[in-house]
């Protein structure tokens, strides 16, 4: 499995071990402005580690409503779904970031240092929840 965190900058990239058990963080994929180039640099990640599944993050609102951003989410997770050739799901990402800053906090990354990894760890949560919710 890979899950997706999309940002307007940055999409956070995390994997799931072979077992479909324990997500980690993986990349962290820069917008180029190409939304086309971005999702091939995506589909390359999940033939990489092949993936059978994507994960998007759905970011919700706190009231469990989908606002534009949502909106954006669901469309972008449709046009990944065309490029990446395997089954593309959204799943509600809140507070997934918040989550990753107090694990990167507690576990001693420095706030400054949390830019660089922040994407690809709320990914990681993001993926974990899924995971942890599948019936087995």
């Amino acid at each position: 499995m890979v899950g997706i965190d999309l940002g307007s900058r940055r999409i956070g990239v995390a994997v799931s071990d072979a077992t479909g058990t324990l997500a980690s963080p993986h990349s962290v994929v820069d917008r180029s402005g190409d939304l086309a180039a971005d999702h091939r640099r995506l589909a390359a990640i999940v033939a990489e580690v092949g993936a059978g599944r994507v994960v998007v993050g759905m970011p919700l609102s706190l009231d469990g409503t989908a606002g534009a951003a949502a909106r954006a989410a669901s469309e972008e997770a449709d046009a990944l779904a065309a490029v990446v050739g395997v089954p593309v799901e959204t799943y509600d990402e809140r507070l997934t970031t918040v989550s990753a800053q107090q694990a990167l906090r507690a576990g001693g990354t420095r706030a400054r240092s949390q830019r660089a990894v922040i994407d690809k760890a709320a990914a990681a949560v993001l993926l974990q929840s899924w995971l942890d919710g599948r019936v087995r």
